[in-house]
């Protein structure tokens, strides 16, 4: 089992601030709106470098998403952010039309992702996003597993012409994908080779995947590990190459079973080598207030979690 180091901790919205501030320089095309969270979504160092790029528009993510769409048919690189709840759910109409539908260059940032969100509860915790944006056409979707990804992830959106979803969280988790690792979208990253099992995660749950190889490797189970970071499009191939080895397959994330990753790689091998597959996801039950840890151990999102569905996947092979 590869090792991997931590190198800090620090939370996934600070890279989408980095990155947008960093795509900021790369492009002056680039634009910034915010839906009143200018400080919650990191936004703010892009709006001092840039005040001329930056446009508050308040509480009217409706108008914000309008406004994006019209920034960028007039040539500009729009990215639009507020917590993910907002940012998808209730302007869902407005990306279809004039994002999606319209293949409007524009950028949808979704902070506060997940149920570890935490203490805010479930009005807050969209675990439903990643469904709701991966079927529209033209979407593409990005899910990145720590900060130095999330900076990658956000200057790559800037840089693809057409409509973009990217998500991230609120809490501080592990950085360990170094800072020269390469990132393309729609490439599923390997992080360890193995012949046993095939385990694919996505976003904070790639962190408790390496965890549980670790103790998968105790228990003489070798665990291929990848980082889905693209939902959208999927990584057809890595996957169908790992599972066509493994024989099995479990999938983590940190949202619904119904309309994730999971269905994403189900669909795939349905259509091209069925195999076992477990998931590791929320069980179509809503979010709740609490400490962030404490609600991935309530939902059955820790390592433990993925080495017991591992354990029971390996047995129907």
């Amino acid at each position: 089992m590869k090792k991997y180091t931590i190198l800090g901790e620090k939370d996934t919205r600070s890279g989408f601030g980095d990155g947008l501030l960093e795509a900021g320089k790369r492009n002056p095309k680039v634009v910034a709106l915010c839906a009143d969270l200018t400080d919650s979504v990191k936004m703010g160092a892009f709006k001092q470098a840039f005040p001329e790029r930056f446009f508050q528009i308040g509480i009217a993510e409706a108008n914000m998403i309008d406004i994006a769409a019209g920034l960028a048919l007039s040539g500009k690189v729009a990215f639009a952010s507020s917590f993910a709840a907002f940012a998808t759910g209730r302007v869902y109409d407005q990306i279809r039309q004039g994002v999606a539908y319209s293949n409007t260059n524009v950028k949808i940032a979704g902070s506060h992702a997940g149920i570890t969100l935490g203490e805010d509860g479930a009005t807050h915790q969209i675990l439903e996003d990643i469904g709701l944006m991966k079927m529209m056409p033209n979407m593409i979707v990005i899910n990145p597993c720590d900060y130095n990804q999330t900076v990658q992830a956000t200057i790559a959106i800037a840089e693809y012409k057409g409509p973009a979803y990217i998500r991230y969280g609120r809490p501080k988790v592990p950085i360990f994908i170094s800072e020269d690792t390469p990132f393309e979208i729609g490439k599923a990253l390997m992080l360890n080779e193995g012949k046993d099992v095939t385990i694919i995660a996505t976003g904070h749950l790639v962190w408790e995947a390496i965890k549980a190889g670790e103790i998968l490797e105790e228990q003489g189970i070798s665990a291929e590990i990848i980082n889905i970071h693209t939902i959208k499009p999927l990584d057809n191939e890595a996957i169908l190459n790992s599972v066509s080895k493994t024989g099995c397959v479990v999938t983590c994330e940190e949202h619904q079973f119904n309309g994730g990753l999971g269905d994403s790689v189900a669909q795939l091998l349905a259509r091209n080598n069925p195999k076992p597959m477990e998931y590791i996801a929320i069980d179509d039950k809503f979010g709740e207030s609490g400490k962030p840890e404490d609600l991935m151990v309530k939902y059955g999102l820790k390592s433990k979690n993925i080495v017991e569905a591992v354990n029971k996947v390996i047995k129907r092979k």
